[in-house]
Order: C-alpha cells, then sequence, then structure tokens
C-alpha cells in the first residue's frame, strides 16, 4: 500500500469512527449501526476523500487549508469532530493520539 494510499485510508478511517461515535450518541443508533443521515455524511466524507485533489500533498483533511466539503457538510462535519474529538479518547485512545500526533506532526 502506498504512503498516500495508507494516508487517505487513515483519514477515511478516523472519520468514519468519529461519525459512528456521533450517530450512537447523539441519534441513539445501536453500536455499529449507522441512522441514514449519519451514513449519509460517511459517504459523502469518504467520497470526498477519495477525490481530493490535494490527497498527494496534505497531511490529514483537518489541516487542510483547501475545504472539498460544501459548506452545509462542512458544518455537519465539525459538529460531528465536536462532540466525538474528546470521547475518541475513551472509545478508540490509541487511534485518537496517533491521529492526533500525526496532524500535528504534518505527516
Amino acid at each position: 500500500m502506498s504512503k498516500t494510499k495508507s494516508k487517505i485510508e487513515k483519514e477515511k478511517h478516523v472519520v468514519s469512527s468519529m461519525i459512528m461515535l456521533y450517530c450512537h450518541g447523539v441519534h441513539h443508533s445501536p453500536k455499529g449501526s449507522l441512522c441514514s443521515e449519519c451514513q449519509a455524511l460517511r459517504d459523502y466524507a469518504t467520497a470526498r476523500t477519495d477525490k481530493c485533489p490535494f490527497k498527494e500533498a496534505k497531511p490529514f483533511c483537518s489541516k487542510c487549508k483547501v475545504h472539498c466539503y460544501k459548506p452545509e457538510k462542512r458544518e455537519e462535519i465539525r459538529t460531528v469532530m465536536r462532540y466525538s474529538g474528546p470521547r475518541m479518547l475513551f472509545h478508540d485512545p490509541v487511534m485518537a493520539v496517533k491521529h492526533l500526533v500525526s496532524t500535528i506532526a504534518g505527516s
């Protein structure tokens, strides 16, 4: 797996995990499943990540200066991140710390 592909897969995994955590906590969906609204958001985020024209050069979407999401979707993702970010430390501490270090390091 190329380094770029690995970064993209990591980004999609982190976003997907955060949406799952948000959906379970806010929409009370059963663990391991998403409501239709959150499924649509995850599908959108995944598609945007796959189509990003800057994926070769950027570390993670959260550090990117160019926003690929439509404004309303960007706000939905921000809402998910504000809710899920702190909770990720309890949900998957290893992934949360690795993502934080990678984001800060810009790798």
